[in-house]
């Protein structure tokens, strides 16, 4: 009954005029810096935070994660209509968002984005309500030889977003990860692959390789041929925005497993978002009947990594309230925020300023309606983006990517990278080769190398460290069930052939041959 009593405080402090209002700011800042390529969440709550000088640190904070989580759904917008992912989280929504587009659906892959979103991040809120200390307290069993095994399944998990073809995947994924060991080595502190190129030493930004795999890629596989698709036929009627009920029942176990998939990744320090996303996604794949899809528009494939990103933010506040922990940038800038106002997180910033943060958790749930009514509402809105003539529409997308992709570090070799990913990009499509395996890869694979030298470091090299702990053995069980299941299924399915007559004669007919 305390917790009901303190969320019933916080939402007497959140919904004061004042407050109110700037959780309004933060929310629609944090759509429109989502939007943006080459901003993102981090950089967003970075910028604005001189706005809350001399504000009141309830206040401050309001709004400063008001642009956190509104984010999430922002980098949605330009994925679906435009295939330019906003931010890291929004890689897989332009995987199956896009494709949606080109059919005309676009209103509906931002409807379920939007629904899944506030249901996701209500979800997310409710369990940092009420059970934020057990899981905190879960979280700190984790060291290097966890985040190793977490890191690992994430990559392997790859395989389920090839396409059909996972030794494309993994090429990809191999690529990505040596692409990803460019530039400053963590534990040694030596610059390693940079050629005599000091550019290299902060190695390959994701946001420019994103930007010109996902970005560029497209405009240049447009510019070979008239565009096929029905964008110009999107309807801004809000009748046909909200999904029907085909829509609903493709959807609605996306949303729940991508609720629960955010949070369980987003409360462990340094998984985050991304993670959460590319996770659910590949989860998705794994349940669906029609896997096949996935890649040509499967609403699922918007549903889930869009609720988990959310779920995921949401739980991301977790550690930070309740450790000290930031558990990604941002939250490492609200942190620092926080300790600017003179507070510091941990478990006593809930005795000694509760009016702050139950006063936050209140207002997140307040931030996740306003976010639901005003982004439905404005559907129709961002669907007619797409009215824009191709001819006009292509050249935007080329100075949005340009002009992002410089912005993020004010930096034009960024420029250069990003086109170059952008070439690779188009050829990769030409040949069926996955992007999002480079995209994930590249985002997590400074840290998987870490982890795992960290590990070996403390195990004086012996891999036994990643069969010795239970949530370690648990996780690369399940990697292991993954990598395995392909040549099981592989191996079976030849089984079968020989047994039946048409395959015992096809494989007579090649051994003659």
């Amino acid at each position: 009954m305390e917790v009901f009593h303190n969320l019933l405080m916080g939402f007497s402090i959140a919904i004061t005029p004042l407050n109110l209002l700037f959780a309004l700011f933060g929310v629609l800042a944090g759509t429109i810096i989502g939007a943006l390529p080459g901003i993102g969440p981090p950089t967003g709550v970075a910028i604005l935070m001189p706005l809350t000088f001399g504000m009141n640190p309830t206040t401050a904070m309001i709004m400063l994660a008001g642009i956190y989580y509104g984010a999430m759904y922002g980098g949605t917008i330009t994925s679906v209509l435009i295939n330019v992912p906003g931010e890291s989280s929004s890689v897989m929504t332009a995987v199956e968002g896009y494709q949606m587009a080109l059919k005309g659906r676009a209103g509906v892959a931002l409807g379920i984005a939007t629904i899944g979103s506030f249901v996701a991040g209500t979800f997310g809120v409710i369990l940092l309500t009420l059970i934020s200390p057990i899981l905190a307290e879960f979280a700190l069993k984790f060291g290097p030889p966890q985040y190793f095994a977490l890191m690992f399944l994430g990559l392997v998990t790859l395989t389920s977003l090839s396409g059909g073809n996972s030794v494309k995947g993994f090429m990809m994924t191999l690529i990505g990860l040596l692409l990803a060991m460019v530039g400053m080595d963590s534990i040694t502190g030596r610059p390693r692959f940079i050629m005599g190129n000091l550019q290299l030493l902060n190695g390959f930004d994701f946001l420019p390789a994103a930007m010109g795999l996902f970005g560029i890629s497209e405009v240049l596989v447009t510019m070979e041929g008239p565009m096929k698709m029905e964008m110009q036929k999107a309807s801004l009627k809000f009748k046909d925005v909200w999904p029907k009920a085909a829509d609903w029942a493709a959807s609605k176990w996306a949303i729940v497993r991508g609720t629960v998939v955010g949070f369980a990744i987003g409360i462990l320090p340094g998984a985050g978002a991304t993670l959460a996303s590319f996770g659910s996604y590949a989860v998705e794949k794994k349940f669906s009947k029609h896997p096949e899809e996935f890649g040509h528009g499967a609403i699922e494939g918007v549903a889930g990594p869009e609720s988990a990103n959310n779920s995921a933010s949401a739980a991301a506040m977790v550690p930070l309230l309740t450790l000290g922990i930031p558990s990604s940038a941002t939250t490492a800038i609200l942190m620092g925020a926080m300790m600017m106002y003179g507070l510091r997180p941990g478990p006593l910033l809930f005795d000694t300023n509760p009016d702050l943060v139950w006063g936050l958790i209140a207002s997140m749930y307040i931030g996740n309606v306003i976010l639901v009514i005003m982004n439905i509402g404005m559907i129709p809105a961002f669907v007619s983006v797409l009215r824009t003539p191709i001819s006009i529409l292509m050249p935007l997308i080329v100075v949005f990517t340009l002009v992002g992709s410089y912005s993020a570090n004010n930096n034009l070799f960024d420029v250069w990278v990003m086109l170059g990913f952008g070439i690779a990009g188009y050829f990769m499509r030409k040949f069926g080769y996955p992007p999002a395996p480079i995209v994930l890869a590249l985002v997590l694979g400074s840290n998987t190398e870490r982890t795992l030298r960290q590990s070996l470091m403390m195990s004086r090299g012996s891999l036994g460290i990643f069969f010795s702990e239970p949530i370690v053995v648990t996780l690369m069980t399940v990697t292991l069930v993954i990598l395995i299941a392909p040549v099981i299924g592989m191996v079976m399915k030849y089984a079968r052939n020989r047994r039946t007559p048409g395959g015992a004669q096809a494989g007579g007919g090649t051994g003659e041959a």
